[in-house]
């Protein structure tokens, strides 16, 4: 872990378009602000564990909700329509 120190209106750069900005210093507490692109999401800790929690509950609910058990066969949910769409061959020529 690179550890840095700075004060208030300091900042420290990641990569070229991220900036981390210290805004104020009150006892223990530091106010940060992050500037960064709209693709990079910025979370605190806590929040991006539970994100990730909930994420992981999602995908193991769809998948007991997609697979029958002992088997890796998607089932359709009931409800849902499902269409396979039909194969024609190309018409053939006769010499």
């Amino acid at each position: 872990m690179l550890v840095l120190s700075r004060q208030r209106d300091e900042s420290i750069m990641i990569g070229h378009d991220i900036e981390i900005t210290i805004i104020d210093i009150r006892g223990d507490k530091v106010r940060i602000g992050v500037n960064a692109p709209k693709t990079v999401s910025v979370h605190r800790k806590e929040v991006y564990e539970a994100i990730e929690r909930e994420n992981a509950a999602a995908r193991a609910a769809n998948l007991s909700t997609q697979l029958t058990p002992g088997s890796a066969t998607p089932q359709i949910s009931p409800g849902a329509s499902a269409s396979v769409p039909s194969v024609v061959p190309p018409p053939t020529s006769n010499p």
